[in-house]
């Protein structure tokens, strides 16, 4: 994961901007010192708005690359894909378990990222952020992370190989203005991660891909357990 300094922030800025994310980063920032949290209604459908990009239809994902979607490649899946998604689930889960299938669908998204980065050139990206990597349609950011695992755990509900959650829209926690304070502010840039909600309570995990390698199995962790600390302080990889 990339360690950041605070002479990258002006950068940054330049970055979010560039990409169309300073309104986001805006709102999280200001919503106060406690550790913000920037979370939209539960349907992703805004998210996908904001973006201009779209949810899965069919077989077919729209995936986000170049930082802030600035880049979207159609993938159609095929269905030995589907069936093999199907058997990667089956294999990995060990009971018929809320927390099984977490696991499940970790390295369900990993299996996803490798088929679709093989085909796109996402396969060569890189694990955190790149700030010179805006425009670059090999690599992503954050957004596009969260934005692509979203589509990706849609696509597992939609093909009915989720039991136990639902799939809510991605969320962003944040506080530039605790960054300021301490002089390193993109240690506390504003993240985005998918979300899944638990149906037995409504507990609601992170799945966070952007941490790791390309085609690694991404972290799933409850939301009030990701990124409470800083950017350079987030969750291990689902094993």
């Amino acid at each position: 994961m990339t360690r950041f300094s605070g002479k990258q922030a002006a950068e940054a800025i330049g970055w979010a901007m560039k990409t169309g994310a300073f309104l986001a980063v805006l709102a999280a920032a200001c919503l106060g010192l406690g550790g913000c949290g920037y979370a939209r209604p539960p349907s992703p459908e805004i998210h996908y708005a904001d973006w201009k990009t779209d949810p899965p239809r069919g077989n077919t994902l729209s995936v986000c690359s170049a930082y802030g979607c600035q880049k979207t490649t159609k993938v159609k899946l095929k269905p030995e894909d589907v069936r093999q998604i199907s058997r990667v689930m089956a294999k990995t889960k060990k009971s018929d378990t809320a927390y099984e299938e977490r696991r499940a669908i970790a390295y369900a998204v990993a299996w996803l990222e490798n088929r679709v980065g093989k085909e796109i050139g996402t396969s060569a990206d890189k694990p955190g952020m790149q700030f010179n990597s805006s425009g670059d349609p090999t690599q992503q950011d954050c957004v596009d992370e969260a934005t692509n695992t979203t589509s990706y755990l849609l696509f597992l509900q939609n093909k009915k190989l989720l039991k136990h959650h639902t799939v809510d829209a991605p969320m962003a926690k944040g506080d530039l203005l605790r960054g300021t304070l301490k002089g390193t502010p993109v240690a506390y840039w504003p993240h985005w991660t998918a979300v899944l909600e638990e149906t037995d309570g409504g507990q609601r995990y992170a799945v966070d891909s952007w941490i790791y390698q390309n085609g690694e199995n991404p972290a799933v962790v409850k939301i009030e357990d990701w990124y409470i600390k800083d950017i350079n302080d987030l969750p291990e990889k689902t094993t």
